[in-house]
């Protein structure tokens, strides 16, 4: 299986997710489908059929979060030492050559990716494109609204 990068932070909430599905939701689920079966007749029970469905969704959530635990590669930005290239867990300010518009953005693994948060996921056209770029180089994006120039501002790695 191949590594999955993964930041800290992204690990962290991972975990906690792991943690809330194992300690909280799969008990729950088991007393659900516990109470519907005191009800009688599974054929015809809507809360049976419900607690099934859940307790499939959160056990398999469980799974893929365990299997990407499992294949993550965990990486600190703060002890990058990346010589201000832009490398996965780098923070990256740049402004767009043509209106002149200033962005912010981390580059993190595909979980973590929340644009409105600034972070973006490592796969993405503009993450591509910046990956080795160090600050006042440019990067050419191919956007839907056509190709964007954006000059890297700064590279910080917190």
């Amino acid at each position: 299986m191949a590594t999955l990068p993964l930041t800290k932070r992204g690990a962290d909430k991972l975990k906690a997710e792991l943690h809330q599905l194992k300690a909280f939701e799969r008990p729950a689920v088991i007393n659900a489908i516990a109470e519907a079966r005191a009800q009688g007749d599974l054929s015809e029970n809507a809360e049976y059929e419900s607690a099934k469905d859940k307790q499939g969704f959160v056990e398999g959530r469980i799974k893929e979060i365990e299997g990407k635990l499992s294949a993550a590669q965990i990486i600190d930005p703060t002890e990058l030492h990346a010589d201000g290239r832009v490398v996965f867990g780098a923070t990256v300010a740049l402004e767009d050559e043509e209106s002149g518009q200033k962005v912010s953005y981390q580059i993190v693994g595909e979980d973590e990716a929340d644009l409105k948060l600034g972070l973006i996921n490592i796969n993405s056209p503009i993450a591509r494109a910046l990956i080795g770029k160090v600050e006042g180089d440019t990067a050419e994006v191919q956007a839907p609204a056509g190709l964007r120039r954006y000059e890297v501002m700064s590279v910080s790695y917190c």
